[in-house]
């Protein structure tokens, strides 16, 4: 059974506590117990239960009067009701008020234990079947892991024994090479494989909602707090929280999570009740938190906390090995997808992509297959196909050849060098219209000669 699982033992009896404590504890959970409703509802506040098992009655107060309270706490969580005056009328009640379970007294330790595994085995499969629904439409079009790249092979490699730790990992590397596929890979090699999978992309927070959405808010914490929110370390207990773009967090963000990558602890905005939670961090940027930290805009001892494991993610002009299985990975993914079979490259579309520098990197390829095999009419796709010029595929090879993007002075064309230029500058500042003023031209300008490059 999964390490990273935790009960609430709710009983006012301190003898049944300590005996479903130790059975549980054998089966490698983490158990808190209280005695009363009161320091239940404390209990909640403070951590993140996958199981309670709740009395039915405690003294004078009826369990069942604070189920309800109980499940607006901590939503989607299994309550299992115990009780030593069984009757069918209370089963009944229980289920209608969202028990999961029933367990009459007196009971085995095995009970208890399978009693729990059954909570938690239909928790990870609704999870698996919410992730599985929500990437059944991309995931072939994702990231394959088979290689050709003897230096990809062993980037895995490090991958894999980074995964098993639970340290925190950041993923450095150009937009487009694949951190978000990396980060999941990375999860399912860890113990917390069957654990959420949360992400924060923050590039698409506004500075104000970050440590709300982060670490969650108490109605009326601001304007707009209309109830109390569960916030994205929360929501990951005993997982995995992917923090995509990590150098656009708010300074106020910067501190809190500081904070919690110190001691594991946090509070929701609005209130001053000190929570505890147990997530794996991994973190991806594309831009140099050196360089961030020296403009002051990232603290260099968050900086430190999110460094214990860097792994940089190769561009694939570095596996050039592996860019025509790629292609065809996805173009067997979108032809099937368009309903079209029987889509290929032609030998010359094939010598243009591997010959082209793909500064864009994974992201890059698959829109231009994608894009190829819903605008091409024919069944044999050539490099026009893939905005992938004909006649510059020999300015192409020669860029090739030195392994490396167009350089200013280097055997490369007008075309080349600006398309490359455009692709960092995009890659590098935090926004479409920051791209578009750094270059001087205006935004429409620059989605037209995005298009025109297969940057888009």
């Amino acid at each position: 059974m999964d390490t990273t699982w935790s009960a609430l033992i709710i009983d006012d009896d301190p003898g049944v506590r300590q005996s479903m404590r130790l059975c549980l504890e054998a089966d490698d959970a983490r158990v808190m117990t209280v005695g009363t409703s009161a320091g239940a509802l404390e209990a909640l506040e403070r951590s993140w239960f996958d199981v309670v098992f709740l009395d039915l009655w405690l003294q004078s107060e009826s369990g069942l009067a604070v189920l309800p309270e109980i499940l607006r706490r901590q939503s989607g969580i299994g309550v299992i009701v115990i009780t030593a005056f069984a009757t069918f009328e209370t089963a009944v009640e229980a289920m209608r008020l969202g028990a999961v379970d029933y367990l009459p007294k007196p009971f085995t330790p095995e009970q208890v234990r399978h009693a729990a595994r059954r909570v938690i085995a239909a928790n990870v499969l609704r999870r698996q079947v919410t992730e599985l629904q929500d990437r059944l439409d991309e995931s072939e079009g994702e990231v394959t892991f088979e290689t050709r790249s003897p230096a990809f092979a062993a980037f895995l490699e490090t991958v894999a024994r980074a995964a098993a730790s639970d340290s925190v990992i950041l993923l450095r590397g150009e937009s487009g090479t694949g951190k978000t596929v990396l980060a999941r890979r990375i999860r399912a090699y860890s113990r917390r494989a069957e654990r959420p999978f949360v992400t924060v992309h923050c590039p698409m927070l506004s500075s104000d909602l970050m440590s709300s959405t982060l670490f969650g808010h108490k109605k009326g914490a601001f304007t707009g707090a209309i109830a109390d929110s569960v916030g994205k370390v929360e929501a990951a207990e005993g997982g995995t929280l992917f923090l995509d773009e990590v150098a656009d967090l708010s300074p106020d963000a910067q501190a809190r999570l500081l904070r919690f990558l110190h001691d594991r602890c946090y509070e929701r905005l609005g209130e001053t009740t000190e929570r505890k939670s147990d997530v794996r961090i991994v973190a991806a940027t594309n831009r140099s938190l050196e360089d961030e930290v020296k403009a002051a805009r990232f603290r260099e001892d968050l900086l430190f906390r999110l460094n214990v494991i860097a792994l940089t993610v190769p561009p694939l002009r570095e596996r050039r090995e592996d860019l025509l299985p790629l292609a065809n990975h996805y173009l067997q993914f979108f032809s099937r997808r368009q309903a079209r079979p029987g889509l290929a490259f032609s030998k010359r579309c094939e010598e243009a992509i591997e010959h082209y520098a793909w500064p864009g990197n994974l992201r890059e390829l698959r829109n231009a297959v994608e894009r190829a095999t819903i605008l091409s009419p024919a069944s044999i796709l050539e490099a026009r196909d893939l905005a992938l010029p004909e006649d510059e595929v020999g300015s192409m090879t020669r860029s090739a050849a030195s392994s490396a993007p167009p350089v200013l002075g280097g055997d490369f064309s007008i075309a080349e060098i600006e398309r490359e230029h455009i692709a960092r500058v995009v890659a590098r500042v935090p926004s479409f219209d920051a791209a578009a003023q750094l270059l001087e031209i205006d935004a429409t300008t620059l989605q037209r000669k995005r298009k025109r490059y297969g940057l888009a």
